[in-house]
């Protein structure tokens, strides 16, 4: 998938005037100003839900049911002043569907910094939790880092990816900043977001979608009541995955499951053009059909779906142009 751009809707002349007045003097108080011109005054979350239904429109290919349940979420969760509880939405699919890519557009639509805000928070089982020996050790220092935060910034994003990898039982020390209470350790978290990813689910998911082609239904006739009771399930039988042992799932303390299905070829030809396009070139045939030449479908008989959906696209572009 490529990178994310605000290209879809600009910011309107009020926010492109704020930003000029804080380049010219840091001495202003800018977030009392912008507090009078609109409710969105906590950190730097500036909430672009047009941009982003905009951008997922145009570059999250083959995925309605992910656009519709995400965007409906957010709707309701940035409107409403007073949420009783943090989002939280768990999202599962084959690798190199646009989980990721979805996950990075609304760190970009949510907050003015993006994925470099100060209040956007990404963590890699690789790299923030390599050792399951140290469980207890990282149970102790995530509950601290995500007080903390939202100690400093209500509204806070935090991204949890592969989720499958996580040390079961980390993501017990989240439950408490999940559910419906007003206050958790003398912390206001309820306009939090919590967003949680994994390839868990991915083959229930392909296997709904294939039984569907089989049965000439259309792909957007696949609906989200199909395909939460197998995900759901999935999550729950998978010893691996980070909400084994944490009640989450148990306790229903998840706003949405968001499913991603498999990627057809014309999906990968999308992203393809998608790709030509970001790195500002013109559509070419050859290049175009070199990298779906060059990518996996299956099943075997069929060859429906890519096997790694539109993750190699941007290197394979490289390699043929």
């Amino acid at each position: 998938m490529a990178a994310a751009t605000r290209g879809c809707r600009p910011w309107g002349s009020l926010l492109g005037l704020l930003g000029l007045l804080s380049a010219v003097t840091a001495a202003w108080d800018l977030a009392s100003l912008r507090c009078n011109f609109g409710s969105f005054c906590e950190c730097d979350f500036r909430p672009d839900l047009p941009g982003l239904e905009c951008d997922l429109a145009q570059h999250l290919a083959g995925q309605h049911l992910a656009k519709a349940v995400v965007v409906k979420s957010l709707k309701a969760f940035v409107r409403d002043p007073a949420p009783t509880k943090p989002l939280v939405l768990s999202l599962h699919g084959w690798t190199g569907t646009g989980k990721s890519y979805l996950s990075s557009l609304l760190a970009h639509y949510l907050f003015q910094g993006g994925l470099r805000s100060p209040h956007v928070h990404h963590f890699s089982p690789i790299i923030h939790f390599p050792h399951p020996g140290r469980i207890e050790r990282y149970k102790k220092d995530l509950r601290s880092w995500v007080q903390g935060n939202l100690t400093v910034c209500g509204r806070s994003l935090f991204l949890f990816d592969e989720m499958d990898k996580l040390p079961p039982g980390l993501m017990e020390v989240l439950r408490p900043f999940l559910g419906s209470s007003w206050v958790v350790y003398g912390t206001n978290y309820r306009k939090a977001i919590f967003i949680f990813i994994s390839n868990t689910g991915g083959e229930q998911i392909n296997q709904v979608a294939l039984e569907a082609w089989r049965s000439r239904r259309d792909r957007e006739e696949i609906s989200l009541q199909e395909l939460e009771p197998v995900i759901s399930r999935a999550v729950l039988d998978n010893p691996h995955h980070g909400f084994r042992h944490s009640g989450i799932v148990e306790e229903h303390l998840l706003d949405a499951v968001v499913p991603f299905l498999p990627l057809q070829r014309h999906h990968v030809r999308h992203c393809v053009l998608n790709e030509l396009a970001q790195l500002g070139l013109e559509p070419r045939d050859e290049v175009v059909q070199a990298v779906l030449d060059g990518t996996s479908f299956f099943p075997e008989d069929e060859q429906l779906f890519s096997s790694n959906g539109c993750k190699m696209v941007a290197s394979r572009i490289a390699f043929f142009l």
